[in-house]
């Protein structure tokens, strides 16, 4: 029994030319019976057939690799719908599909998936949610797209291209909603949570381009670093690059911020490099000036470049208008902070290793070049921890040594001029002269 326009009805189907089977074009239905299906045509008063069936169904696209599985079906001949119901199955070359229910648009050739959907890409990337409509490559469509809401999860899957044999890596995509334009362009949206073996990231949009190893964070994004020392990103917008599967650079733009162990960051803009998932230079500049901080001292120019191979920080390069406030030392008790100015300012740090994975590297030099000028104090030798020496230098280069934390010299070139104040200690009070004993008057 044959259907009008695009529905047949047949026993078998003839083998399918492997050369067609990649060839997009549209679909038209067919249905090899089972031997237990059931089948039902009624026409409509336009002349149109609808049909339902039972007890097993299959249906496919005349002369293409894609196949309908379910337990019931119905199709309306005039709107061009097919009703899946049950243990719905659809596979196809590009995709694999598995809902309670589906219905197909031959219009569109658009396929709508509810109910426990799974949707399994030919590369191994995985879709897993409530719903899912999936949009077919067809001519006038040539990219096939996927399209999920309902808070799905996505597991893409990144091969190794390295040619190193590598096991393929998995990273999670959490979303409201997501679309998929082919096997690689993702866009999401709604409370994004993208999980990878090197770090979370979390923000309100999201763009992902598995072809060239980038990603985009919008809308008060966040990045957590993972390993022995984390670090914190955020910015307006994140942007992170990969290479064979390795994430190599993270840019936070405007108002970006990171947060590590060792250093925090302030700027408008600040770029990240890594190496084996750990941070190995931070750059950070803007109109709205630089900011590096610690628990120690704060450093501001209008940009900044953090050296730290290992995630501990090396050398802290500060360019243009540099400034940088520090603690006195100990035992001094005063409200002021140490202070250091010139066009540009570096400063090194120890990093020898240490047992102590959580330790912080201790500053060993700051370098002030043109038009330098530093004010530091000194615990006063003769007077008491509220009454600090101050020292204050002027030159072309001034270099500041430290030991153990403390300022152990400071050497200024070209240009000097300085001043040395030590508060003396206060005079010694006079003691106070008793008062005359008056004597009681002798008795006459």
């Amino acid at each position: 029994m044959k259907l009008k326009l695009r529905m047949l009805l047949v026993l078998a189907l003839a083998p399918i030319a492997s050369s067609a089977q990649d060839v997009p074009r549209n679909c038209d239905l067919e249905f090899p019976n089972r031997p237990q299906t059931r089948l039902t045509i009624v026409t409509a008063p336009d002349g149109n057939q609808n049909a339902f069936s039972g007890g097993g169904v299959v249906a496919r696209c005349i002369g293409q690799s894609n196949l309908l599985t379910a337990d019931s079906a119905e199709y309306y001949e005039s709107q061009g719908l097919l009703l899946l119901i049950g243990n719905v199955h659809y596979t196809e070359p590009r995709v694999k599909v598995d809902a309670q229910t589906m219905t197909y648009y031959q219009a569109d050739d658009h396929l709508h998936a509810e109910g426990s959907v799974v949707a399994v890409l030919d590369n191994g990337t995985t879709m897993r949610g409530p719903n899912a409509d999936y949009y077919r490559s067809v001519p006038n469509r040539p990219v096939s797209r996927l399209f999920a809401s309902g808070r799905p999860q996505l597991d893409l899957v990144q091969r190794d291209t390295s040619g190193r044999n590598r096991p393929p890596q998995t990273a999670r995509l959490l979303a409201n909603q997501i679309t998929m334009q082919g096997d690689s362009i993702v866009y999401a949206g709604g409370q994004v949570v993208l999980t990878r073996p090197d770090l979370v990231a979390k923000g309100d949009s999201a763009f992902l381009d598995g072809e060239n190893d980038f990603a985009r964070l919008m809308k008060s994004p966040q990045i957590e670093g993972k390993g022995e020392r984390a670090f914190t990103l955020d910015g307006g917008i994140i942007d992170l690059y990969s290479r064979d599967r390795q994430l190599e650079r993270v840019v936070a733009t405007p108002n970006g911020h990171i947060l590590s162990q060792d250093i925090e960051l302030v700027a408008d803009s600040i770029d990240l490099r890594l190496k084996t998932n750990q941070l190995e230079r931070a750059m950070a500049w803007g109109a709205k000036r630089a900011r590096a901080l610690s628990p120690e001292r704060e450093i501001v120019a209008d940009s900044i470049d953090v050296i730290m191979p290992g995630q501990k920080v090396r050398e802290v390069r500060a360019l243009r208008g540099a400034y940088a406030t520090s603690q006195p030392d100990s035992g001094i008790v005063t409200e002021e902070r140490d202070w250091i100015r010139g066009d540009t300012i570096v400063a090194r740090f120890d990093t020898v290793a240490t047992g102590d994975s959580t330790s912080r590297p201790r500053v060993r030099e700051i370098v002030a070049e043109g038009k330098a000028q530093s004010y530091y104090q000194l615990k006063n030798s003769r007077g008491p921890s509220t009454l600090p020496t101050v020292n204050y230098v002027r030159g072309r280069t001034i270099t500041i040594d430290f030991a153990e934390r403390r300022v152990t010299t400071v050497t200024v070139v070209d240009e000097a001029v300085g001043m040395f104040v030590e508060p003396a200690p206060a005079p010694a009070t006079a003691a106070p002269v008793p008062a005359p004993v008056r004597r009681p008057p002798a008795n006459d």
